[in-house]
């Protein structure tokens, strides 16, 4: 694809696109893969790959190879500029399978294809529906391709400024994943954007840029192109001496490559430059070599563009007769290319036309023989007893439907009801959970804070020293902060309708955070074992009572197990989730210790959670508090 500007040509570089295999039948992905690695630059040996492959497929009914297939088919008559044909191609393979990988390649080929053929805001569409695919599957290559593409879309609908957004997006994409031709790509679609806009110094800068990377990949073809938009940069910034260093390096590459309709362009924008510099005979030299290579590579539009490049010169040398001459050979050339276009159009109509003349004298036909049947069956008596028949079996399937019907609003009407009381259960077991809570709230904050206004208010009754009345105020400090914890660890639960694994994770890291702040010689160990299901969610009041047993069971430990370890992990065995509290303190005999509100509030919590709560303890060898939830 090239962009004209005054004259000289820019060249949009070849832009690759990548699917996947999708693993169904060995032959058809090899025959695939053969076709994707020489497309760009055999597109008739690609597609005899292809229409292999896709015989195999149909004949197997291998639906999933098939599209692929022919998505690969859509892509390679893209690439031979049979857009349509493309889109028809890439439709089909959609029609066959959901694969995502599939699905995204093909609307990707589609957005290029309209592209193609100026249908800007359907390319759009397209495009979007692939970059949401890649996006959802983190394929960060394809999600930068497709930017690129959107990026070609808003320069091509006048939008510069969301190209080079579109652009910048896809540089920066293959930057973190080191793609040298997605860079070189992005970064010459870039510079022709800068171009577009007369910066022509940017433009420069990203042009060269591009070139770096084909030269570097060593990619023939690129290096041509590359080399060719930074003569045209040079040419427009009137520096003509650089221009003609380049283009010297780029006819070499495209003689390399035997790139005919590249020569003829190259020699087209060195005449180009020669005329500007007024050396004719120069100019001349150019652009017969030009003439040839384009009637070599029979480039329709290298042709046209060189006959008017010697009107031009002929003006120029003021021999009118001459340019009026070529002026003449330009107008006959696009008109007979016009002519080939308009005579394939009325061919085309001409075959529609019989086709539909044909058709209309079946219908006909077929008419004339059914009004002869009408009338031979209007004598025959039997029609009467067809007709009651019919009229008997057209009643019953009236009533039949009927009676269906209604069944089937019954059925609507009952899935209705069901929906509603299921969300009624679901509002009322929230409720539920939070007047729990609520109680909570009241019974333990409420107590502490009348237990700190009451210790406050006794203080005005004493004489006490002011050591004692320190300690004192330390001690009602402490509690307050105890109750401010509670509350909001109570607010916490209230706020949520569901607590999940990795809610509780996070708080019970930072109430680790605190102990440890709190504690001295004495280290923390926090685990999940990796089967555990992060998804999983308790209802809130689940999801406190499990967090305040850990809590409790944590600040025993803190408080009477003289332990320098404290470990809590949580794992999952078949269907139980098991959170577990163990410390390597001085443990304790359950025979010499009375349970007091902290080892009754843990029992009381483990009942309502419907939980197994176990206290494994043996003097000299540590604690272990564990609880086991049915996870259901």
């Amino acid at each position: 694809m090239t962009k004209k500007l005054n004259g000289i040509i820019f060249f949009g570089l070849f832009c690759m696109q990548l699917v996947a295999q999708v693993n169904e039948h060995k032959v058809v992905d090899s025959l695939n893969l053969k076709a994707l690695k020489i497309y760009a630059s055999n597109t008739n040996e690609a597609m005899t790959f292809l229409t292999e492959a896709e015989k195999i497929s149909r004949r197997e009914k291998l639906n999933l190879s098939l599209a692929y297939t022919l998505d690969n088919m859509g892509i390679v008559t893209r690439v031979k500029g049979d857009y349509e044909k493309g889109i028809d191609f890439s439709e089909k393979a959609l029609a066959l399978t959901k694969n995502s990988k599939i699905v995204a390649s093909a609307y990707n080929n589609i957005g290029s294809c309209k592209r193609n053929l100026g249908l800007y805001e359907e390319a759009l569409k397209a495009y979007l529906k692939s970059i949401k695919i890649y996006d959802k599957n983190k394929d960060f290559l394809n999600q930068a391709i497709i930017n690129n593409n959107l990026g070609l879309v808003y320069k091509s609908l006048g939008v510069v400024e969301k190209a080079k957004i579109y652009h910048e997006k896809a540089i920066d994409a293959y930057q973190k994943l080191y793609h040298q031709k997605g860079l070189s790509e992005a970064y010459n679609n870039l510079a022709i954007v800068y171009v577009e806009e007369n910066n022509l110094e940017q433009a420069l800068f990203y042009f060269k840029k591009s070139l770096d990377f084909e030269i570097q990949l060593n990619d023939k073809r690129g290096i041509a192109e590359s080399l060719n938009n930074v003569v045209g940069v040079y040419y427009y910034l009137e520096q003509t001496d650089s221009a003609f260093i380049y283009f010297n390096k780029a006819l070499k590459t495209e003689y390399s490559i035997q790139n005919f309709a590249g020569l003829a362009s190259s020699y087209n924008n060195i005449g180009d430059v020669h005329l500007y510099k007024q050396d004719y005979n120069a100019a001349k030299k150019c652009f017969d070599s030009a003439f040839f290579y384009a009637k070599k590579s029979k480039s329709a539009f290298d042709i046209e563009n060189t006959l008017n490049y010697y009107a031009l010169l002929y003006e120029a040398k003021n021999d009118y007769k001459k340019a009026s001459e070529f002026y003449k050979k330009k107008g006959v050339f696009h008109d007979s290319i016009q002519k080939l276009s308009n005579v394939k159009q009325l061919q085309e109509l001409e075959t529609k036309y019989q086709t539909a003349k044909k058709d209309t004298e079946i219908a006909k036909n077929r008419a004339d023989l059914a009004e002869k049947e009408l009338k031979l069956k209007k004598k025959n008596t039997i029609i009467f007893g067809s007709l009651g028949f019919a009229f008997v079996l057209g009643l019953l399937g009236y009533l039949l439907y009927n009676q269906q019907k209604i069944k089937n609003n019954q059925l609507i009407k009952e899935a209705e009801l069901k929906e509603a009381l299921v969300k009624i259960e679901t509002q009322n077991k929230l409720q539920e959970h939070r007047l729990q809570i609520s109680r909570d709230l009241h019974d333990n904050i409420g107590s502490q804070l009348t237990f700190i206004i009451s210790s406050i208010d006794n203080l005005k009754y004493f004489d006490i020293a002011k050591e004692k009345l320190v300690s004192k105020f330390d001690n009602i400090s402490g509690f307050t902060k105890n109750t401010i914890t509670e509350l909001r660890d109570t607010i916490w639960a209230m706020n949520k309708n569901a607590i999940s694994i990795e809610d509780l994770q996070i708080r019970i890291t930072n109430f680790i955070d605190q102990a440890k702040l709190a504690t001295q010689g004495i280290s923390f160990d926090f685990a999940i074992e990796k089967n555990v299901n992060a998804s999983h969610e308790f209802s809130s009041i689940e999801g406190m009572n499990i967090y305040r047993i850990i809590q409790e069971a944590v600040n025993n430990a803190i408080k009477y197990a003289n332990a320098s370890q404290i470990k809590i992990q949580l794992q999952q065995e078949s269907n139980k989730m098991i959170f577990s509290i163990s410390d390597n303190g001085i443990g304790f005999s359950e025979g010499e210790i009375e349970l007091g509100n902290g080892l009754n509030n843990m029992k009381k919590r483990a009942l309502e959670l419907k939980a197994e709560l176990k206290i494994e303890a043996e003097k000299g060898k540590g604690t272990m508090v564990s609880i086991s939830k049915d996870n259901v």
